[in-house]
């Protein structure tokens, strides 16, 4: 396992970039990244998988509500999708190379890999390969995270060089209504931390008290958090979390 940086526990993480669509930044975003950069802030972002195995930077498995267009990201191809622009802006969907060109180590990054299972379950491998791939000439902090532990797992199989951490939450249904009874049950226990290789958390900030959490922190482990989107909703998290994940305000 390797140790997080101690940057990633004193700069707050902007969310998805710096990001403001009312201001040409939407989320995940080159304009969003750079407004981070300026700031001195941390970015989070996150990748999803294009049907010929790029690392694309992009949160939702659609693209109805980030884009014109409709279906899964995953249908279509990495050049197809690197000329759909953004709603809210004018840049199209990045792929992870061209954002770790842009950032070139200047702030910490936190690359989330979004499931490709479904069920947060095993059938996990290209998107990880593909995220190890294009982070093989980087350099500058960064971590990987993921909700899937199998994600995390088969990350650190192919670049134990690099921090791993969890993202964490009570997976309660409503939130989660794709999951099954018992998967969320597991997950939500974050049962999965030790085996999974991960050193870090990243957890819900309206659950920070949660006793699963409690018992990381008390061990040691870091435990950053996420979305916090207020001065005083960060008040609160920082009580427990080493640091915040943020948008919607600074700081």
């Amino acid at each position: 396992m390797t140790a997080l940086p101690a940057c990633f526990l004193t700069h707050p993480i902007a969310h998805r970039g710096l990001h403001d669509a009312s201001d040409g930044r939407p989320e995940n975003s080159l304009a969003a990244f750079r407004a981070a950069i300026a700031a001195g802030y941390g970015i989070e972002l996150d990748v999803q998988m294009s049907s010929d195995g790029a690392a694309m930077v992009f949160h939702d498995d659609h693209l109805d509500r980030l884009t014109d267009q409709i279906g899964p990201i995953a249908q279509r191809l990495a050049a197809d999708l690197s000329g759909i622009k953004l709603s809210g802006g004018h840049d199209t969907i990045a792929d992870l190379k061209q954002v770790l060109d842009l950032i070139a180590g200047r702030v910490p990054l936190l690359v989330e890999i979004k499931d490709q299972d479904g069920n947060m379950g095993q059938d996990v491998g290209p998107l990880e390969a593909a995220v190890a791939t294009a982070l093989r000439p980087y350099r500058g902090p960064v971590a990987v995270m993921s909700f899937n532990p199998h994600s995390v797992s088969a990350f650190g199989e192919i670049r134990a060089d690099i921090p791993l951490g969890l993202v964490t939450d009570r997976f309660e249904p409503e939130g989660w209504p794709d999951l099954n009874a018992d998967r969320r049950e597991h997950l939500g226990q974050i049962l999965d931390f030790g085996a999974s290789g991960a050193g870090f958390i990243s957890h819900n900030q309206t659950q920070l008290d949660d006793l699963p959490v409690s018992a990381l922190k008390a061990q040691g482990v870091p435990v950053l958090c996420w979305t916090v989107r207020s001065r005083d909703e960060e008040r609160r998290a920082r009580s427990i979390a080493d640091n915040v994940t943020f948008e919607g305000y600074l700081p």
